[in-house]
């Protein structure tokens, strides 16, 4: 009985929300954005910064910290691979992420918390977000605007969760797999497509994180975003998950996303490249009319 007295105990002592921050030479950064953490008001969980390599002074930074979060380095090798470094450390049931640009309100974790708490068949939801673009605010463009529930056909086009607004379940990710490694952007793009095609994506309607934009190391200024993004639509295809009907619609968004891609190749002379994606396009293209077929076929 003792012995199961001390394992309960142990067991309760787990934080309930795991926090994983990846940064890279980020050190300006990094100190608003654990204080926004550590400023929070609900207070069962870890904190888990993972330096990807930084050589800016972040790992003096992070010692100034020691007693107030769990830091893991690695070689630089992406913030997939560092999301994911910490993932597999967390303890809590509940996972969530904050870009080191990015800061949390102080009840950003205690609105979400209480979310699932009074939704427990619910497996992700995400905040709004306030927008600052060189350190003035701006209003998200109608495109930007987050949907709530079933989101996958109005993913398809670009990323409409945020990695700083969102959280969910560790079960979810035991089921849809981690951030894809091989991905240098656009893998929560990737990850939420993984997602979403199956389960609703909730939305707290309350502003709760600030998100920083505008400076030069950010990965959404990479160009050619839409060629990762075409990457992870032929995964999403490729799955055999989707029904005809998000099957049609990832089709549809890919054949565009290739055929502007492809324009952009020949505007920068990579005619190789712009044939290739003329081709993929093209073959994604005949199989539309077999969609429609197979549609009125299982319809009659």
């Amino acid at each position: 009985m003792k012995e199961f007295d001390v394992e309960l105990e142990s067991k309760m002592q787990l934080p309930h929300v795991s926090i994983i921050i990846p940064t890279y030479n980020r050190k300006s950064l990094l100190t608003k954005a654990i204080d926004s953490v550590l400023k929070q008001t609900y207070t069962n969980f870890e904190l888990i910064v993972v330096d990807d390599g930084s050589n800016d002074g972040t790992y003096d930074l992070l010692k100034y910290y020691a007693f107030k979060l769990k830091t893991l380095a690695q070689t630089n090798k992406g913030v997939s691979a560092a999301r994911n470094l910490g993932i597999k450390a967390a303890k809590g049931q509940l996972i969530t992420f904050l870009d080191s640009d990015d800061l949390w309100l102080p009840d950003k974790l205690k609105h979400q918390v209480a979310f699932f708490k009074h939704n427990p068949t619910a497996l992700i939801c995400q905040t709004e977000e306030i927008w600052i673009r060189n350190g003035k605010r701006v209003n998200p463009k109608k495109r930007h605007q987050k949907p709530n529930g079933m989101i996958f056909e109005q993913s398809l086009a670009l990323c409409l969760v945020s990695p700083s607004a969102v959280m969910l379940r560790r079960a979810l990710l035991d089921e849809v797999g981690l951030f894809d490694e091989a991905l240098p952007a656009c893998e929560d793009y990737d990850l939420w497509l993984r997602i979403c095609w199956k389960y609703p994506v909730y939305l707290i309607d309350e502003p709760l994180i600030i998100k920083h934009g505008g400076h030069s190391d950010q990965l959404s200024r990479i160009p050619e975003l839409d060629k990762y993004r075409i990457i992870s639509l032929v995964k999403i295809l490729d799955s055999g998950h989707l029904n005809l009907d998000q099957y049609e619609a990832a089709v549809k968004m890919l054949v565009k996303k290739c055929q502007i891609y492809a324009n952009g190749c020949l505007k920068r002379k990579k005619n190789k490249d712009a044939r290739y994606y003329t081709s993929l396009a093209e073959k994604w293209l005949k199989r539309l009319p077999y969609l429609k077929l197979s549609s009125s076929i299982t319809a009659s």
